[in-house]
């Protein structure tokens, strides 16, 4: 990095650097100077329709290629709309960096236009809240991306002033290189001292052990580990949503996703343990409080710090090295464990749950995610929005690798499902993405369908549309109250994405939508979006 470099070319350098190849955001006046010189060199900035969904965009390309995802906005209120999908990456354990524009330094003291102050509004939603300024713009960067990638990985903002972009950057303390944003992963680690030995001792002695891996796993790229541990022990495995795809959802020890549809089935089979074995599991996963009396051997790359759950012995560390020393260590066991039969039985019993209320002659939730994985190709990557509909997902869809099935369980915010789907799309050309996500929040982003489209991305969107918000009007009536508040206007969803650049197609039944999808993952370059008309039956029975 020689010659004079501004703030603006550092930044695009650094983002580079660390194989951020999108930056999603809404233009402004105090952006210009970063936007021009992304389009020279990189970066590609992609324009949203707003803000809130630009976040969600690139936390879909974080969660899909396990990187940083890069965000930005103008100052006042692209700021404030920022927040929401900031806030989303904060919660669900996603790296982020998000930077915001701010009137120039000379004005900052006493202005009031458009004028907010960043570091109070983003501090309580983000691991790091920092300024960006010449004089420290190398080591303020490094430092941004190293928190934000670092365990627990999570969102960082930073705010530039409209003056410094243009500024040239004083000195390079870091060289300009990027500092290591990975975890180290060690191919095993020789001793974890009495820990290690009273975790060994106790998972010997487990005759009905479980393990729960969640968001960490995948992070750690553990899925290789767990399947060997599972197999070594005896054990059916449960994932959170976070870590779903962690084991291959057709393996024989698979158990089912925590906290989806049919939970009270997932909920009595860790019950029913006698020791439970986190991995890289933490609450982001949970939607249900936790109140397991059964004891629990905690492995994670950070200590069991939230005491969500008790957790008498703690690994702490990278959790695949950590699952394979334990499965080198295991040796031969004595007495029965679990077998495969069992766990497919069990399997069978959470189908039947989350099927339960089927409507004869309806077109089902659990049909329309089990139609749409069934005619996707392999590897095609899902996204999830907010709502019923995403409880079934979680638990219908098949998902055979790690970072194919995209779902906030943070701050679950609706509106997350296409942005994210567009992020995916974009950072991993040629894969096939398609959107699930219901009406509700649907409305919140439909205009972003003209991003896919300008994009010419060849997204699969499924909206779930029954009128109205299902997760309140089943709590609504658990009260006794009459339905209020809750309804969302129909509208003609066809003639919306078309009029969006998009094609469009409504279905009512399991045949029609078996035609509309016919073709729909292979060789398109403009969205597809299918207003499936479903019952709500199958939600009342299981939520």
């Amino acid at each position: 990095m020689n010659g004079e470099r501004t703030v603006a070319a550092l930044l695009a350098d650094y983002l580079r650097q660390a194989s951020v190849g999108h930056v999603f955001g809404y233009p402004g006046e105090s952006l210009v100077d970063f936007i021009e010189v992304a389009r020279l060199a990189g970066p590609v900035v992609v324009s949203a329709v707003r803000e809130a969904s630009a976040a969600f965009m690139a936390e879909g390309a974080a969660m899909r290629t396990g990187g940083i995802g890069a965000c930005l906005s103008t100052l006042g209120p692209g700021s404030t709309a920022l927040l929401n999908g900031v806030a989303s990456a904060q919660l669900d354990r996603v790296p982020m960096l998000a930077v915001s524009g701010q009137v120039d330094s000379s004005r900052e003291q006493y202005w009031t236009h458009q004028l907010i102050d960043h570091d109070r509004l983003f501090a309580p939603v983000t691991k790091l809240a920092a300024r960006l300024e010449s004089a420290s713009a190398d080591a303020v960067i490094r430092r941004a991306l190293r928190t934000a990638a670092a365990e627990r990985p999570g969102a960082v903002h930073l705010t530039v002033t409209m003056d410094t972009f243009g500024r040239e950057a004083d000195s390079f303390p870091g060289g300009g290189k990027v500092p290591p944003l990975a975890p180290a992963s060690p191919a095993a680690l020789d001793v974890y001292g009495p820990s290690g030995a009273d975790a060994l001792r106790r998972l010997r002695s487990a005759r009905r052990p479980v393990l729960l891996a969640g968001g960490g796993a995948v992070r750690s790229d553990a899925g290789a580990a767990l399947a060997e541990l599972a197999a070594a022990c005896g054990a059916p495995v449960v994932v959170g949503a976070m870590g779903k795809g962690i084991l291959a959802e057709d393996s024989p020890w698979f158990a089912g996703v925590l906290d989806m549809a049919g939970h009270r089935v997932i909920w009595d089979l860790l019950e029913s343990a006698d020791l439970i074995v986190t991995a890289g599991f933490d609450p982001v996963d949970l939607i249900t409080p936790w109140r397991l009396p059964v004891p629990v051997l905690h492995i994670d790359a950070v200590p069991n710090t939230d005491q969500v759950y008790p957790a008498a012995v703690e690994i702490v560390g990278h959790v695949g090295a950590a699952l394979s020393w334990l499965t080198a260590e295991l040796g031969a066991t004595a007495g029965p464990r679990w077998t495969e039969a069992e766990v497919a039985a069990h399997r069978q019993a959470l189908r039947a749950a989350y099927q339960a209320g089927y409507a004869s002659g309806k077109l089902n939730p659990s049909e329309v995610v089990a139609t749409v994985c069934s005619a996707a190709l392999a590897g095609t990557v899902v996204t999830a929005d907010v709502g019923s509909h995403k409880i079934m997902t979680g638990q219908a869809w098949t998902a055979r690798a790690p970072r194919e099935a995209l779902i906030t369980n943070g701050l679950s915010a609706m509106g997350f499902g296409l942005p994210a789907a567009i992020g995916a799309a974009v950072s991993s050309p040629g894969v096939p993405v398609v959107s699930l996500t219901g009406d509700g929040g649907f409305a919140m982003t439909a205009p972003e369908l003209a991003v896919a489209a300008r994009l010419g991305l060849g997204l699969v969107v499924v909206v779930f549309a029954d009128g109205g918000l299902n997760r309140i009007e089943l709590h609504q009536a658990s009260v006794g109250y009459p339905l209020a508040a809750t309804a969302v206007d129909r509208v003609d969803i066809p003639l919306l994405a078309e009029s969006l650049g998009c094609d469009g197609v409504r279905v009512e039944s399991v045949s029609g939508l078996e035609k509309a999808l016919s073709g729909a993952f292979a060789g398109r370059t403009r969205p597809l979006v299918i207003e499936a008309r479903i019952d709500t039956a199958q939600y009342s029975a299981q939520f």
